[in-house]
């Protein structure tokens, strides 16, 4: 029989057997494909799976998703299709029924693709990613792979510290991926069709890109800590970054949902980076430089993008859309142009000392959002040490222009555990936001008032790689919960609903942010314990993750609370975001003195480094 005959029996097999489950499954609509501005192609060279190790919902809220979606569709000769981690019952089903882990475009299996793409948002999918290898009838170690089997690749901030996962990829890509995917897709197509069945010699090609790192090239020592390549590949391996930020099409076909997803809206990315230099804040750090979208170029992708998808919301993404340079003006335009329509426009992660009076009536013109603000910290003294740059007047007037402008949802965002954090810090969280509440009874009617509700949202501070703190402890899980319920008993207000982060799922994710190779042995351990959905309450064990880690000599907790010196080497040091490690230490040393960096878009060059590189630097809209 030929191949293709073949595969096309194949394929149609499965197909009938996937009409026959999806009644018995939670939201079919996860697994049918076929929604508004997909895109399928016949006769691709080469095909790429992206996969978002989560749900449907979860996936489809990914902007970097929809950018890779569209930026390799644009070319004929690629083709990218979408798979999500299906749900347990949906996992039961394929299972039974031995059908294999299929993209939604084509009902093609992963396993027949040419590059398995996954993206890493966060440390708690990474059982996920085995789970879903596994469905698609791919060995989980790149060293049981040969060239039969799709290049397995990861992208994603999680690239950042890529080892805990090494084990498992072909390759990763660090950085900014519009460039770097289309020149991955024409190695391989290359490759491919210059009778590539060597394997080493694509990841050879692979591995002269900039940017990719090959972990099979890069030997570990007995820490599981990588040295530099016994032949091919850089040291270190330098973050991609998008120079001309402006020059690559924002995407305005966003592939459009049947069913409702977590940011069921347009989404359009109206700068990359932040010069704030939170020092918790490993975004702000990773994707530096700050780079900025022209006004003119939003405002027609926001409308292509209102036309092929029929949303009512708009969304101006970034780290904190108010610090882009001409928001004000931006809004305003946008208002007039979207008020007819009824279409709502939101700002999500908004710093207190940017949202003017003025952008409030703007926004209050059309529809009404909740409004989202991060002090991050309840005392000065904190705010002062992780340089938030926001003081309590701030938030107050802030919050008390929104109420004023017809807000009654407010959202404060706010960590426990922070370095030199002390218990009268974590009470100062409680403290403010009563005083929010108290402040909008002093100026709003009593009907104002009773329609008025906070959410005080708290995480446990997790120390990432490539920021300030990343050589920082993490508390335990006894300081975790002491702190937690001593907030639940200062919030107990009929008009504040607290909510906070697991302990466990905190210092699981804590464990695997800043590890090394070594775990890749736990996180395998992890999923045959059956580990899967780790973000996910009802299916998170603590229990499992202990299990693993005592199952290869270590211990959970300690992974977590480790302490690095400065002089230390690090599990990902040889992966460079383009930052200074002086500057890193520098910025360590001035949180223990409270002292204040500031933002090198209103002062002097901080000296973090960045923009040494040639072709690299502050990209403002209005330049």
């Amino acid at each position: 029989m030929p191949a293709d005959l073949g595969k096309a029996i194949f394929l149609m097999k499965n197909i009938n057997n996937l009409n026959n489950i999806l009644m018995d499954v939670q939201k079919p609509g996860r697994y049918i494909g076929g929604e508004w501005n997909s895109v399928i192609k016949a006769d691709a060279d080469i095909y790429i799976a992206l996969a978002y190790p989560d749900t449907y919902e979860v996936g489809m809220s990914n902007l970097a998703l929809q950018i890779l979606y569209e930026t390799i569709n644009r070319h004929s000769k690629f083709a990218a299709e979408r798979v999500f981690a299906p749900w347990p019952d949906m996992e039961s089903k394929l299972r039974e029924f031995d059908i294999p882990l299929f993209t939604l475009e084509s009902k093609r299996p992963v396993k027949e693709c040419d590059i398995f793409g996954i993206t890493l948002q966060h440390e708690l999918t990474y059982t996920n990613i085995l789970n879903m290898l596994d469905l698609a009838g791919i060995p989980l170690l790149s060293s049981q792979r040969d060239s039969s089997y799709p290049l397995v690749v990861g992208g994603g901030p999680g690239v950042l510290n890529p080892e805990p996962i090494a084990d498992f990829f072909d390759i990763f890509v660090i950085g900014d991926a519009e460039e770097l995917v289309l020149e991955l897709l024409e190695t391989q197509r290359a490759w491919k069709y210059a009778d590539g069945n060597d394997k080493n010699e694509l990841l050879k090609a692979l591995a002269k890109l900039d940017s990719v790192y090959v972990p099979s090239f890069y030997p570990t020592d007995k820490q599981g800590y990588s040295s530099a390549p016994l032949n091919d590949g850089s040291y270190p391996v330098k973050k991609r970054t998008l120079t001309q930020f402006n020059s690559v099409p924002i995407p305005t076909r966003p592939v459009v949902p049947f069913i409702e997803v977590i940011h069921d809206r347009c989404m359009v990315e109206i700068m990359r980076g932040c010069t704030r230099g939170c020092r918790f804040c490993q975004a702000g750090i990773i994707y530096r430089p700050f780079r900025e979208r022209a006004p003119n170029e939003i405002m027609a992708a926001i409308k292509d993008n209102l036309d092929s998808t029929g949303h009512n919301e708009v969304s101006l993404s970034s780290l904190s859309s108010t610090d882009y340079s001409r928001i004000s003006s931006l809004v305003k335009d946008l208002t007039v142009e979207l008020r007819d329509e009824r279409v709502a426009l939101s700002l999500p992660s908004m710093r207190t000392d940017c949202f003017s009076v003025d952008i409030a009536s703007e926004l209050r013109k059309i529809k009404k959002t909740g409004l989202t603000f991060a002090p991050e910290a309840g005392s000065e003294r904190m705010r002062q040490v992780i340089n938030k740059g926001v003081d309590e007047d701030d938030l107050m007037k802030t919050a008390l222009t929104a109420f004023k402008q017809g807000w009654s949802r407010l959202k404060l965002y706010f960590m426990i555990g922070l370095p030199t954090e002390t218990m009268t810090d974590v009470g100062a969280i409680a403290e403010l936001s009563h005083k929010v509440l108290s402040m909008a009874r002093e100026n709003l009617s009593k009907s104002e008032y009773q329609r008025l509700s906070i959410t005080v949202s708290v995480s446990t501070f997790v120390p990432k790689p490539h920021t300030p703190f990343q050589w920082e402890t993490m508390i335990s899980l006894k300081e975790i919960r002491a702190r937690q319920n001593l907030l639940k008993e200062k919030l107990r207000h009929r008009r504040i609903k607290f909510k906070w982060h697991q302990a466990e799922v905190s210092l699981v994710e804590g464990a695997l942010a800043r590890g090394d190779r070594r775990l890749a042995d736990v996180i395998l351990s992890a999923w045959r314990l059956g580990a899967k959905f780790d973000s996910w309450d009802e299916y998170f064990s603590w229990e499992k993750w202990q299990l693993a880690f005592k199952e290869n000599g270590l211990v959970l907790e300690e992974y977590a609370a480790r302490k690095f010196s400065v002089t230390d080497k690090l599990p990902w040091d040889h992966i460079d975001c383009l930052i200074d490690k002086d500057w890193l230490i520098s910025e360590l040393e001035k949180s223990h003195d409270e002292d204040e960096t500031m933002n090198c878009r209103n002062s002097e060059c901080s000296q973090c480094g960045v923009c040494k590189f040639k072709g690299i630097g502050l990209e403002k809209a209005d330049i």
